[in-house]
């Protein structure tokens, strides 16, 4: 299935389609692109190839790679700091978050006056960046997840504040991008399964937002039908390009849904991922079901609508327990405690969550104390 449409940008799908980057390139008049990604595929044949392929062409493109798996401001630094020294004018973001987040944080940032921090997701705060400085950015994802190439923000860890932070402007958003199912064949069946539900939250959360927004709202309902029918398959059978392609898609759905909002599994997985450095992904498949159990006097007739379309029975358990299902035949941990040793620090993550942009989209205005109550549950495994 190869296919071209242009919502919320210019969009390439199909398998194979990654050797037209050269192309997407000389579209967007790009001849010295810095290609950001993370460690882990920087050495991987893919990246190998796209390399050798743009220099066969002339571009004069480099690798920049040292990111961590929750990107943090020093990151970003460094990889501004390679893209002036070698005189970049664009950014090809390539990778899972990390590397897709990273990428356009470097590129907005790049070329400003004002600190990265200064463009944080608050009031009117992109407009601290000169937008004609930004450059083009290419989103290539090797994960289906985030959906954050065709997303107009980063989410980069401050370390001197302990917290992840959202890094927000019109002009992050991926002047092109180009969703090749074949990337993503390699990814081990456990990332699939955690990548695949954060793509499930991001549609989830959104259609569970407050706020009027029919259009994303019919988005993430078709997002959350084509992860019910094809993450299973993609994590039992890694090669299947089908399942591989609706789940790239149903990650773009998720973050072009999530413009009307996420909520609180995303409230508590941003700390919870700062603290401990624990994978996004996993955080919100564990967190899902908590959540869904604190948001019921919210959100049980919208839910019961939605598991209607999902061919299950049309209330809040029947789609509660297929989450739970699926959750246990992907191999997803049921428990926080699988993933971070210690609760010490939980109810400062229900402090930290309160101030969370993403707390104000959740059904219910949680305080910090039953924020704490949903990560204790979850962290003991008591829903």
């Amino acid at each position: 299935m190869n296919a071209n449409w242009n919502y919320p940008t210019a969009m390439r799908t199909g398998a194979g389609r990654v050797s037209e980057i050269v192309d997407v390139c000389r579209d967007l008049k790009l001849n010295a692109p810095l290609l950001v990604t993370d460690p882990g595929l920087a050495g991987l044949p893919m990246v190998a190839d796209l390399v050798a392929n743009c220099e066969a062409a002339g571009l004069s493109i480099a690798v920049f790679s040292g990111i961590k798996s929750n990107p943090t401001g020093s990151n970003v630094d460094d990889g501004i700091a390679a893209y002036r020294a070698g005189n970049h004018d664009g950014v090809i973001a390539f990778g899972g978050g990390s590397g897709l987040d990273a990428g356009k944080a470097i590129a907005v940032a790049a070329k400003q006056s004002c600190s990265l921090w200064d463009l944080e997701d608050i009031g009117d705060n992109w407009r601290n960046a000169d937008p004609d400085k930004i450059p083009p950015i290419i989103g290539v994802p090797t994960t289906a997840g985030t959906g954050s190439e065709v997303g107009r923000a980063s989410v980069i860890v401050n370390q001197a504040e302990h917290k992840k932070t959202i890094i927000f402007h019109p002009k992050m958003l991926p002047a092109s991008v180009i969703l090749d199912p074949e990337l993503t064949v390699g990814l081990p069946a456990g990332l699939t399964a955690a990548t695949g539900m954060d793509a499930l939250s991001h549609n989830l959360e959104a259609y569970c937002s407050p706020l009027y927004h029919p259009m994303a709202e019919g988005i993430a309902i078709e997002g959350i039908r084509l992860i019910k029918e094809h993450l299973p398959t993609a994590v039992a059978d890694g090669a299947n390009i089908e399942a591989r392609t609706q789940m790239l898609v149903a990650s773009t759905m998720g973050a072009t849904a999530f413009q009307r909002g996420l909520g609180a599994m995303h409230a508590l997985a941003h700390p919870l991922g700062a603290i401990y450095d624990a994978h996004h992904g996993m955080l919100n498949a564990i967190l899902m079901p908590y959540v869904l159990k604190a948001n019921y006097s919210e959100i049980n007739d919208r839910i019961a609508r939605l598991a209607r379309y999902l061919d299950l029975e049309a209330d809040f358990d029947a789609f509660l327990n297929w989450v739970l299902s699926m959750r246990k035949d992907i191999g997803i941990h049921h428990q926080l405690s699988a993933i971070i040793p210690e609760d010490t620090r939980l109810s400062e993550i229900g402090e930290m969550a309160v101030l969370d942009p993403s707390a104000a989209t959740n059904p219910i205005l949680h305080d910090a104390v039953t924020y704490t109550g949903i990560v204790q549950n979850a962290y003991d495994g008591n829903l």
